[in-house]
């Protein structure tokens, strides 16, 4: 008899532990203060007020949740969400696909970063001095190219737009790396020939340039587009507008990818959840903020970029029939 109470016992705490066990495990990834690291952008750019607003979003509608903004990159956003730096990120579609895939300037595959939200298209902008003597990208070579550092989406498509005409950063003749503040103040010097920056149109930073410098941009005409896909299938055509930037009288084609927001996998569901929710409920605040955001719907949100839903997000869209 004593022995048949004592392994009941034994077994009845090993259940406690059991179950003990799979709570804590259940709410690993997410604080137990519920402090989330949110990676943004640099200042000057678009992503940075975006992680703002959505800081306020968060903490206003989530209970007892509390959003810490950190600044960041498309290619430092996603190693930090992989390797547990953040939870939440903002990033480049083209750059976390190259994260799952283990691709350069990932080491190796990613295996804990999950999809939320597609939010709006981003533009790869290519931006000359108008008397630079720069027509085509093959013109770059030995000039002087201002644009963000490594660890930046817009850097590694730079890379790998001089790839495809056979050039890299040897051969121009110095390359500064900076914030976008510091790369229009080196073009409004004459002290760059060149500027890439990825973001939304118009570019605050590009509008800034162009009131004190006559600019152009470069063309990424169908025959490079197609050289630079095979480097990156991610890649899609896209076209600038006449008149986004003063005396640009017509269209432009480049590069665009999509920004989106991306988190750790084992992120808490009902928190994902609830998040997508209030984002959706405040996307009219949110496009005063990044204006190609207005009018997004749960389709927009769910559109397919090749990176994994997480389970909340895929709950969310289910709901609302947008899977």
């Amino acid at each position: 008899m004593f022995m048949f109470f004592s392994n009941i016992k034994c077994r009845t705490i090993r259940l406690i532990a059991t179950v003990f066990l799979v709570i804590t495990i259940t709410g690993c990834s997410q604080s137990s203060d519920n402090k989330i690291k949110l990676a943004t952008g640099p200042q000057g750019g678009s992503w940075y007020p975006l992680g703002g607003a959505l800081k306020t979003i968060i903490e206003n509608n989530i209970e007892s949740t509390k959003i810490q903004v950190l600044p960041g990159a498309g290619v430092a956003n996603a190693k930090a969400v992989e390797s547990g730096k953040a939870e939440l990120a903002l990033a480049n579609s083209v750059s976390t696909v190259d994260a799952i895939n283990g691709k350069a300037p990932f080491s190796k595959k990613s295996e804990n970063i999950c999809n939320i939200a597609s939010l709006y298209p981003q533009y790869f902008q290519v931006v000359v001095r108008d008397k630079s003597g720069i027509t085509n990208v093959k013109d770059i070579v030995g000039k002087v190219l201002a644009g963000q550092g490594p660890g930046n989406t817009a850097e590694v498509i730079t890379r790998h737009l001089l790839a495809a005409e056979g050039i890299d950063y040897e051969d121009l003749k110095q390359v500064n790396y900076g914030s976008y503040t510091d790369s229009v103040a080196l073009m409004k010097d004459a002290n760059a020939d060149i500027f890439t920056l990825g973001t939304t149109i118009p570019a605050g930073a590009i509008m800034d340039l162009s009131s004190v410098r006559k600019i152009k941009l470069l063309e990424i005409n169908d025959q490079l587009l197609t050289k630079m896909k095979k480097i990156n299938p991610g890649y899609l055509k896209t076209f600038i507008p006449a008149s986004t930037y003063p005396d640009q009288n017509t269209e432009i084609q480049t590069i665009g990818y999509t920004t989106h927001l991306i988190c750790r996998c084992d992120l808490n569901i009902e928190f994902v959840y609830n998040l997508i929710d209030d984002i959706f409920a405040n996307i009219k605040d949110l496009a005063t903020i990044t204006k190609a955001m207005e009018g997004v719907t749960p389709k927009d949100m769910n559109k397919k970029i090749g990176v994994p839903l997480h389970t909340g997000a895929r709950n969310w869209y289910k709901e609302k029939g947008a899977m």
